[in-house]
């Protein structure tokens, strides 16, 4: 067994749930999943309602099911799209979002969507199915998922809709928003609420609409009119999407987004950024100071690899670049991001 994270509230327990991983012949992250087990023994006293004990059932299963998928697939990019069940085969919409599929696959990326009819059929039929996933939602009206994805062994079907939007969230590194309803809106603004707070990780968010389309010019007046007129969002924050009606163009953000920068996490009190080319040290300084206003401690710095990123065999072979980083800052340090691919 690895070493625990936490002091022990029950050492004999603890001793038991260690035995039984040792009993099934061990595997990954032992010391997490021996904290799974006793969380889960603990719901014995602590969940009475039988609905409330499914409800954790039913999450971990999907969770731990979907971790499984992707982790067939690590080495390849995503970009999740989202859009109206009820768009029509042949509407400018369905065309657009089919042709966008078809060229992300071109680019090297596959294609996540929610495996519905409509905006997310095309995307698969743009894609195909072997460059495409599928997250389903089983619902009272539409228990099936498109024929593109129907028999596909990636395809996913949900019960909770919080498992499989952090789904998307998490196994995405794009997502492409075509107009829809509700659920569309409501996947749209959640990607955007978690990478303002930055409780997900930076990623390119696209609105995507047909050419002289007002759907998402409607939204950025709403935008600008209530929410940025009356301070409720920073001016920054809308540098965290972008408009077009033209698949080139949503293309070109997308694998633009990933020309130097790779990924980026925080270690300790710094934000340490991957990147494929290291800067000059020139580069930096103009960084340090184009950007004082994010820096929230230690300045810009190119970094060995930490001791974390090492035991975590985090992308050890990449550049780094450190600083501290002020975590209100979030739609600036998007910016930043265009201007390290630009470097």
């Amino acid at each position: 067994m690895e070493k625990t994270k936490r002091p022990l509230a029950d050492p004999e327990l603890r001793r038991r749930v260690e035995d039984l991983i040792r009993f099934k012949g061990g595997g990954h992250n032992e010391e997490i999943v021996a904290d799974v087990v006793e969380n889960a023994l603990k719901m014995l006293s602590d969940v009475r309602s039988r609905g409330d004990a499914r409800v954790i059932q039913t999450a971990l299963r999907e969770l731990r099911y979907q971790f499984r998928l992707f982790s067939g697939y690590a080495g390849k990019r995503r970009v999740c799209i989202f859009g109206s069940a009820r768009t029509k085969p042949g509407e400018p919409e369905y065309v657009l979002a089919s042709l966008f599929a078809k060229k992300m696959v071109e680019a090297g990326f596959m294609v996540f969507t929610g495996a519905g009819p409509g905006i997310m059929q095309a995307g698969n039929e743009g894609a195909g199915p072997e460059n495409s996933f599928g997250a389903n939602i089983r619902l009272p009206w539409e228990q099936s998922a498109n024929p593109v994805l129907e028999q596909d062994k990636k395809l996913m079907t949900f019960k909770y809709f919080f498992t499989r939007k952090f789904t998307f969230v998490r196994q995405s590194d794009a997502i492409v928003l075509f107009p829809g309803g509700f659920g569309t809106l409501d996947e749209g603004f959640e990607a955007l609420t978690l990478m303002q707070t930055g409780k997900s990780r930076l990623m390119p968010l696209v609105l995507m609409e047909r050419p002289g389309g007002t759907y998402w010019k409607a939204f950025q007046h709403y935008v600008e009119a209530h929410l940025l007129r009356n301070g409720l969002i920073s001016p920054d924050d809308v540098h965290l999407y972008q408009f077009t009606d033209n698949a080139d163009e949503a293309v070109k953000w997308v694998t633009r987004f990933y020309r130097n920068y790779h990924s980026a996490r925080f270690v300790r009190e710094n934000l340490v950024i991957r990147l494929k080319n290291r800067p000059t040290d020139s580069a930096v300084m103009a960084l340090n100071e184009d950007f004082a206003g994010i820096i929230s401690g230690e300045p810009f710095r190119v970094v060995p690899v930490t001791p974390e990123e090492i035991e975590d065999n985090d992308h050890v072979e990449l550049t780094r670049l450190a600083f501290g980083f002020n975590r209100r800052e979030y739609g600036r340090l998007r910016q930043l991001i265009d201007v390290l691919n630009g470097m």
